[in-house]
């Protein structure tokens, strides 16, 4: 039987997101799962479902949870970016095998605002209510803060896929102190399956001082590595080759339960 990846795509994002990557591992014989978060099946050029404002982190983490129970086996769960803290939610449920977090949004008890955070949600966050509104970013804030290293060409045409995403699941990732749920908190002792953690050294939105501190309350269990010359869209920037060959070696020697 093939292993089974499941890869969770981050805000805006969708199947697209994971072409590269699924590829890759299909062709090692893998078998790959690309779910779409709730909501996010629409054309970009469309009005959002306005329901979207408003759904929770934990909305996503129940329908991935629904499918993943559905498997016939646990899968090693790769998830990037805000898709890395839904892996660490579904991982403290005991619900795979492996996780792969890739520039990982940080849990609740993890200050991630940075300076450079704040202006990638500058036009989201002077939006009153943005907590309960579909948001999306303006194509410089995702060119400064996604897409920086990716070739002008590229970055047009990458941001034309996004869609909207959910205000509420910004507001609990970023203001987390203020969620009275708390939404984005993950109970690290509850996480018992092998970790990877990656980082880009020129990441904007997740920065690596922010990254360093996820891999530290998963210390018992993380492989942390930190990579120059990149940045947040680890899934397609120049070198995503090298990053995805890491992942699979590391997937050989960190199997964990089946």
């Amino acid at each position: 039987m093939s292993d089974t990846i499941l890869m969770i795509h981050g805000m805006w994002g969708g199947p697209w997101y994971w072409e590269n990557y699924k590829g890759f591992f299909e062709d090692k014989g893998y078998r790959c799962l690309t779910p779409t978060l709730r909501y996010h099946y629409m054309d970009p050029k469309e009005e959002p479902d306005p329901r979207l404002g408003t759904t929770s982190l934990l909305d996503y983490a129940a329908d991935l949870e629904e499918e993943i129970k559905a498997l016939d086996q646990k899968p090693i769960l790769i998830g990037h970016s805000m898709g890395g803290l839904l892996a660490q939610i579904l991982g403290s449920r005991n619900l795979a095998r492996a996780l792969v977090l890739l520039t990982p949004a940080s849990p609740a008890g993890i200050n991630a605002i940075r300076p450079s955070v704040v202006k990638s949600f500058l036009s989201v966050q002077m939006k009153w209510g943005f907590w309960k509104k579909p948001m999306r970013q303006t194509f410089n804030e995702a060119s400064y803060s996604m897409l920086n290293l990716m070739p002008p060409g590229e970055q047009k045409k990458y941001y034309d896929k996004f869609v909207y995403e959910s205000g509420r699941a910004l507001f609990e990732i970023g203001y987390w102190f203020l969620d009275s749920k708390k939404a984005s908190a993950v109970d690290e002792t509850k996480v018992t399956c092998p970790v990877l953690i990656i980082g880009g050294m020129e990441d904007r939105i997740t920065p690596v001082s922010v990254i360093r501190n996820v891999a530290k309350k998963f210390s018992s269990t993380a492989t942390y590595r930190e990579l120059e010359n990149h940045a947040h869209w680890v899934v397609g920037e120049p070198g995503w080759e090298k990053v995805v060959q890491l992942i699979e070696d590391w997937i050989k020697e960190n199997p964990g339960e089946q």
